[in-house]
């Protein structure tokens, strides 16, 4: 009985596999093969002469005063977050750069209260490449505003740091910058200076 069972199931096997039953013995057709993909993998010491150079071109984005505001309020975001968790050397930077925002805006005073904010702080972590390039836009904005003694101070004392820290391309740079407000005595006062604004309607009204 035993050896019976295992014949049918042999034969349900057979049937249900190679379909014996239709006596189908011949050989297939077999399909060609999937080409394998080449890898080609970089070769160690490979120079950058081997890959394709791919230039982009930069696009320009014109400067409007929306995108200053936005500017503006991210950097002052940031200022505060820095400040809050005394980060004051990040603070310096940001400070100095609110007030470069200011400068384009021709916000004259408040850029000077920020560059006198980031100098500060860069002073007091002794960041001397900042606070070198603070002094000298500091002078600018004086100068820009009709100090030119405080100006030529700022300059002097950013000359006095460069010389002292061995950077003699901020001394050439200062220099310059220095010959430049000399040369200068009269300065045109700006004519769209933001406070000017608040003025003029108190002057219409009298």
């Amino acid at each position: 009985m035993r050896y019976i069972i295992l014949v049918i199931l042999c034969a349900i096997n057979l049937s249900a596999s190679a379909q014996w039953w239709r006596g189908d013995f011949k050989s297939h057709k077999r399909l060609p093969a999937i080409a394998q993909v080449k890898h080609t993998p970089i070769k160690k010491g490979a120079t950058a002469a081997a890959f394709t150079k791919v230039k982009l071109k930069a696009v320009p984005l014109t400067r409007t005063a929306y995108n200053i505001e936005i500017s503006e309020k991210a950097v002052m975001k940031m200022a505060q977050h820095n400040m809050r968790y005394r980060e004051y050397a990040l603070a310096s930077y940001n400070f100095s750069e609110l007030a470069q925002l200011y400068v384009l805006e021709n916000r004259l005073s408040e850029a000077k209260w920020y560059y006198l904010q980031s100098i500060y702080l860069s002073k007091n972590k002794s960041d001397n490449p900042h606070t070198i390039s603070s002094l000298i836009s500091l002078a600018m904005v004086k100068a820009d505003l009709g100090d030119l003694t405080q100006a030529q101070q700022d300059l002097a004392e950013a000359r006095e740091l460069a010389f002292t820290t061995g950077r003699t391309d901020d001394v050439k740079l200062i220099d310059k910058k220095v010959k430049f407000v000399q040369s200068n005595k009269i300065w045109l006062p700006k004519s769209e200076l933001r406070y000017a604004e608040a003025i003029d309607p108190l002057t219409k009204s009298k």
